[in-house]
């Protein structure tokens, strides 16, 4: 990457960025005619400068921020904007947290209707700009993500395309200095190995180093097999099956982890339904005394109206900005009430003492009396979604970050050394907090639709290069049953495959003593692999044909094709890939999976992988 200072101009092999404007609360201020000055630009503003430094080497780090204003001048966002884009064919759309997805987007493209922080013009913390006619990528990314959300806006028509860069400082106090996170550009010739350099310079510059895994994290978990209607002599069924189908087939299952519907509403943490009358310490000893890490899930954000906890406290509770009445993340006015009473539910206060102490409270309480050694945190998106216009917190004056920092900080110190998994959770500020990460939507039982394998078949390619760098990922659970869902047999083997050599979380939810035969020792091959690196050489090529490329620390690999697309997919040698079906290569006839190095239907087949 080549920096012009003179013009302001950044280049790489079929990309030039230029343009480049101020933006302060998201709009060009009035100012004069930039100064250079050696390697800074100065915008003198009708108040104070706004000062750009670029650091010239392998990659342009780029630290901008507004001097000498007003220390009563609140600021919401500092960016920059490109106003002259050209020879981009598609960037990524990078998504803040688990459920919004990461997916490649051609320049021009509308936001649409839908939810303002999932549309296609809106990214989060970095982005990867793919060149016409070349191969490789150019990406953009800030380097931390512990303090401040940054944002990407992609403006500007198919032509003429614009990008604003944004660190959202959320109105943040200051001295008359106000500071954007850090930025890199560079490029680099394969597009996941680019976006994985992107990840190791977001791991070295944290404050806490990321926590990873010796082996993949593997287990069972109750949610896709019995959703809420759960109780303890279904939950003591499952775990015979569980231990059963470990013991038979000598496989690492690690976790049995009860999801949720065992607490009466969201926010009664402490309080179990009568469906478990013996409460969860003595099942969790159960789960423990059957071999296993016992695992809960939890929602620590969420506070429903009808719960105890916000009749008893409702002062603990994020207030709307512009009035007294809690702010509601999500409402169930309707038919439909998420086997629960409650009709709206609330965002827990973190910066309140007392919201503070309680919540510590069911965490210690969890791990150390109940014995949870493993916990899926969901729904943590909610301490992340609003800025000072929309909440008002107990503690004036901190961003976004700083509180939903200041949760996963009080949650990490509480349960120790046990397994934390985000679910619904911002990717990147969870560097260093969480062990594992849910990268898509809910896996569902479909092929296509909100709840299916769309996400994982589109989140799992962009998210993959975080994967043992930052944290390990987690595709979610693998569907195996034979009945109660509508895929077909194709469908199952191939997002199995998928799932499972992708080398990071791999769980079910099935009852485990009713798999069919083929399945179950599909599912007990992938769980051997405990030690695997995926990644996607042809990330970015727009094909129907995904290639997957697992290794082992052996030095052994495997390659995967799965034709994504609905139908016949031809490949190298005149071969076809069945609609949804895959292929798996192996280097040896006697490789550990071999035996499923065939597509459904078909003889057989081993190749160089």
């Amino acid at each position: 990457m080549i920096a012009d200072m003179t013009q302001l101009q950044f280049t790489a092999p079929g990309v030039t960025l230029g343009g480049v404007q101020p933006l302060i609360d998201g709009e060009v201020p009035a100012h004069e005619p930039r100064e250079l000055d050696g390697d800074r630009i100065v915008w003198p503003l009708d108040e104070g400068r706004f000062v750009l430094v670029i650091e010239q080497g392998e990659q342009l780090r780029i630290n901008f921020k507004l001097e000498g204003i007003r220390s009563d001048r609140s600021v919401n966002s500092l960016g920059l904007r490109f106003c002259e884009v050209r020879g981009v064919r598609s960037y990524l759309r990078n998504g803040y947290q688990s459920w919004d997805g990461s997916y490649f987007v051609a320049p021009g493209t509308p936001a649409g209707d839908g939810p303002t922080a999932k549309a296609p013009t809106i990214g989060f913390a970095m982005t990867a700009l793919l060149p016409q006619g070349e191969s490789g990528a150019v990406l953009l990314g800030f380097t931390r993500h512990d303090r401040f959300q940054s944002r990407f806006c992609f403006g500007g028509s198919a032509e003429a395309p614009s990008i604003d860069i944004e660190t959202l400082r959320d109105r943040v106090p200051h001295h008359g200095v106000v500071s954007a996170e850090p930025l890199v550009i560079f490029s680099g010739n394969e597009v996941e190995e680019t976006l994985r350099a992107w990840s190791r310079i977001v791991a070295a510059e944290s404050p806490l180093p990321p926590l990873l895994p010796k082996r993949r994290i593997s287990g069972w978990c109750s949610w896709y097999s019995l959703y809420a209607a759960i109780d303890e002599p279904a939950i003591l069924e499952h775990l015979s099956a569980a231990a059963a189908f470990r013991d038979t087939h000598g496989v690492p299952l690690d976790i049995f982890q009860i999801d949720d519907g065992f607490t009466p509403e969201m926010g009664d943490w402490l309080h179990v339904k009568p469906q478990f009358p013996r409460g969860m310490e003595p099942l969790l000893a159960d789960v423990a005394a059957a071999g296993f890490i016992p695992g809960l899930w939890i929602a620590p954000f969420m506070v429903g109206n009808r719960s105890r906890l916000f009749a008893e406290h409702p002062d603990w509770v994020v207030r709307h900005r512009d009035s007294t009445e809690p702010l509601a993340h999500m409402k169930f006015y309707g038919e439909f009430r998420w086997h629960k009473k409650s009709e709206e539910y609330y965002i827990l206060d973190i910066s309140h003492p007392d919201a503070e102490a309680y919540i510590r409270s069911v965490f210690r309480t969890w791990r150390y009396d109940w014995g949870c050694r493993y916990f899926k945190t969901d729904f943590m998106l909610l301490g992340s979604e609003y800025g000072p216009d929309k909440a008002q917190w107990h503690q004036p004056g901190l961003s976004r970050i700083n509180f939903w920092r200041r949760m996963a900080s009080a949650i990490r110190e509480e349960v120790g050394d046990a397994l934390l998994l985000g679910c619904g959770c911002p990717l990147w500020a969870s560097v260093g907090l969480v062990d594992g990460i849910r990268i898509g939507r809910d896996i569902g039982v479909s092929w296509a639709g909100n709840y299916s394998a769309e996400s994982l078949l589109r989140d799992q390619l962009t998210r993959n290069h975080g994967s043992g760098i930052l944290w390990q990922a987690d595709p979610d659970c693998i569907l195996l049953r034979e009945r109660f869902h509508e895929l077909t047999e194709e469908q199952v083997h191939s997002l199995a495959l998928f799932a499972g050599l992708s080398g990071g979380v791999i769980m079910t939810s099935d009852k485990l003593d009713e798999l069919p035969q083929e399945r179950a020792e599909l599912f007990a091959s992938l769980l051997r692999e405990e030690r695997l690196s995926c990644v996607f050489p042809e990330l970015g090529n727009d094909q129907p044909v995904v290639v997957q490329l697992a290794r082992r620390e052996n030095g052994s690999s495997v390659r995967n094709l799965f034709n994504i697309a609905a139908s016949p997919a031809a490949i190298d040698g005149g071969r076809e890939l069945p609609p949804h079906g895959s292929w798996l290569f192996v280097e040896q006839p006697d490789d550990p999976l071999a035996r499923w190095s065939q597509p459904i239907g078909s003889s057989r087949t081993t190749a160089p992988g």
